[in-house]
């Protein structure tokens, strides 16, 4: 990707934003599998909301790694964060 899009700020910029394109694609599923849209009816089904959630997942992972920094560290530090966050509202230790 960074050899045919380049890494400067404006390609770093839409990868970020390519996030909310993908997010608006979940939400736009979800309007599907509930029949929200009269004029289309039921369009997609959980798999599909599932895999574009699965979408938003892997272009924040890119995303993550454009600014320079290891996804992985980034995704554990996060779980630590909402991990201690629940054990403080549980009142638990581990």
């Amino acid at each position: 990707m960074d050899a045919a899009n380049g890494t400067g700020e404006a390609e770093l910029t839409c990868r970020v934003l390519k996030l909310t394109e993908e997010a608006g694609e979940v939400a736009g599923a979800w309007i599907g599998l509930l029949g929200q849209n009269p004029r289309k009816g039921v369009t997609h089904t959980r798999e599909e909301v599932a895999a574009e959630l699965a979408d938003v997942a892997f272009t924040a992972l890119v995303a993550i790694e454009s600014l320079g920094l290891d996804a992985r560290t980034v995704l554990d530090h996060c779980a630590a964060k909402v991990h201690d966050r629940i054990a403080s509202a549980d009142g638990s230790t581990s």
